[in-house]
């Protein structure tokens, strides 16, 4: 990016960001990591993403309306992620590129994204995945990578929209119903099961056979992303069959 063009066409201009630095060990993105902001006031969250003070920031951010501004050089490893890890990847800032999308989120009530909006990040994602490669199973929410310290961009975010428009990995969520689960406190093998499962998929998890409060939040998280009708971190019928149904449907090249 120069001081003026983006890297993206969906991109109307750059707004620099002062907050990035080198990726490590000379990585590349290979994943892309959706956040909202959790601001009530979008400029105001642009500003702090701006700020030095902050120590945060993204490569884009797309409003309400759908403009889309870039504001780190993609090549540069963006403060966006955090404590966080997926598929054994500990430093998700130096393989990823991140997208702040303008949402009060949860402490705002959790609104509806609007169409133009989504439009626009499906737009800009599609265009992020296809000039690096990044695989369909990469493509998550941050809540995805941080469970339990994120629970962004939330469960009313459309990840079925952006999978047909080409995004994402996704599955149809087998329907909720009554019947078996499991929740904390479990053990056994049908536990250690789940959370190898989990781990197969990319969640940072240990296999203990122990349904913990790491469990929970983990299986919360995927819930959020892949079954939101129901986002209470019980690994109930519906839960399960969808993380199998999504394991079997990752495409080759990811697997």
């Amino acid at each position: 990016m120069s001081a003026l063009t983006p890297e993206s066409p969906v991109a109307a201009k750059v707004f620099p960001s002062p907050n990035h630095g080198e990726r490590k060990d000379g990585r590349r993105p290979s994943m892309l990591i959706l956040h909202y902001t959790g601001m009530p006031d979008e400029g105001e969250a642009l500003q702090w993403l701006c700020n030095p003070v902050s120590q945060v920031s993204a490569h884009y951010f797309v409003f309400g309306d759908g403009r889309v501004l870039q504001l780190v050089p993609e090549s540069r490893r963006a403060w966006h992620a955090g404590l966080s890890s997926w598929d054994g990847e500990t430093d998700i800032n130096s393989c990823s590129i991140g997208i702040e999308i303008a949402n009060p989120g949860h402490p705002g009530g959790l609104p509806p994204f609007p169409d133009v909006q989504i439009e626009s990040v499906a737009a800009l994602s599609r265009d992020i995945v296809t000039r690096w490669r990044i695989p369909a199973t990469r493509v998550l929410g941050h809540s995805d990578v941080a469970p339990g310290r994120k629970v962004d961009p939330g469960e009313l975010f459309p990840w079925k929209t952006l999978h047909e428009a080409g995004v994402g990995h996704w599955v149809a969520p087998t329907a909720t119903s009554d019947g078996r689960f499991f929740s904390r406190g479990d053990q056994g093998m049908p536990i250690e099961a789940l959370q190898a499962m989990l781990v197969m998929y990319g969640y940072g998890l240990k296999i203990n056979g122990a349904f913990d409060e790491d469990t929970e939040k983990v299986v919360a998280a995927f819930q959020r992303h892949f079954r939101p009708e129901r986002v209470d971190g019980v690994a109930d019928a519906s839960t399960i069959m969808t993380l199998r149904n999504l394991i079997a449907a990752r495409p080759q090249a990811a697997a």
